[in-house]
């Protein structure tokens, strides 16, 4: 998909509340950054009152990778957590909205030559994502330093689609449906940069059972496996980390990915496994651990939630 349209049917009572939201939303990322971390933060911790459900299932999912995990560092990063969540509300409106000087301003780069490397000789790059809370900005900060091609997963709210796939689009190329395997082999083949994210649940269908972290039987996509066999990219890690000391962001780009198994689809599934918790304890506590990542269980097993 590349840059929409307006529809006039957009204007209709129905997406009022969602116009009424994106404007809040975009009033309050006018305000200074130090500000918006402050503001993100007192969200983040408030919303916990409401999202009991998610506090429970981000505590289960951080006690099944870390079962050794002291139980007062556990409650710290489980209100990290949320702390990111608000400020990840904040970042997907500065995504959206702020301008490119004005994003320019606040990440660093490092390791833009990896990537480069990777695509010598007009070969594809599939961009291995992880769902930070601060994914939305990062593919906005990705794009301007190579415009890439996205999967994505197309919204209900019609008003929210629109809105969201403008703001993508400042600086990228296009967006793929994430059902859309054909339209990411050919981007690949095409030498582009592709991005695509292998760290969460999307049931069992093409999936299979992997180690992650100390969870022994993790449902993975074949997702990876499939587009590695179909179109032989590089394999390029990127995630964008928020600095601890408020000063921003930083984009990290590492070297293409060696020894991929590619005969083997379950040796495939724990090697991208081991690649995603490489990056995710990189600050694990602005990992999306309100994603139920262990929903889907082998045939006869219980549930873990």
């Amino acid at each position: 998909m590349r840059s929409p349209r307006f529809k006039f049917l957009l204007l209709h009572p129905y997406y009022w509340l969602t116009w009424f939201g994106l404007g809040i939303l975009f009033l309050l990322i006018q305000l200074p950054y130090p500000l918006l971390l402050r503001l993100g933060v007192y969200l983040g911790r408030l919303s916990m009152r409401f999202l009991k459900r998610r506090v429970f299932i981000a505590r289960r999912n951080l006690e099944l990778c870390f079962p050794q995990m002291d139980k007062q560092l556990l409650e710290q990063t489980i209100t990290s957590n949320f702390e990111s969540l608000g400020m990840g509300l904040l970042e997907t409106g500065m995504a959206w909205f702020w301008s490119n000087a004005r994003i320019q301003r606040w990440f660093t780069v490092s390791g833009l030559h990896h990537l480069q490397h990777a695509q010598e000789n007009n070969r594809g790059a599939l961009l291995i994502g992880i769902h930070f809370m601060s994914l939305e900005l990062g593919g906005r900060v990705m794009g301007q330093c190579q415009p890439m091609m996205a999967m994505y997963r197309p919204h209900n709210n019609k008003a929210l689609e629109f809105v969201q796939t403008w703001g993508r689009m400042r600086s990228n190329k296009a967006m793929l449906a994430r059902k859309d395997l054909r339209g990411m082999v050919h981007a690949l083949r095409k030498g582009e940069a592709v991005w695509f994210a292998p760290d969460q649940d999307y049931g069992a269908k093409g999936s299979v059972f992997a180690p992650l972290f100390a969870v022994d039987r993790a449902a993975t996509t074949n997702g990876t496996f499939m587009l590695v066999r179909m179109a032989n990219p590089a394999l390029v890690p990127v995630v964008l980390i928020r600095k601890q000391n408020g000063c921003g962001y930083e984009l990290l780009i590492q070297p293409a990915l060696k020894e991929y198994p590619v005969d083997d689809n379950v040796a495939a599934a724990s090697f991208m496994n081991k690649v995603v918790e490489k990056e995710i304890m990189r600050a694990p506590e602005q990992y999306l651990w309100l994603h139920r990542r262990f929903k889907t269980r082998p045939l006869g097993a219980e549930s873990l939630y």
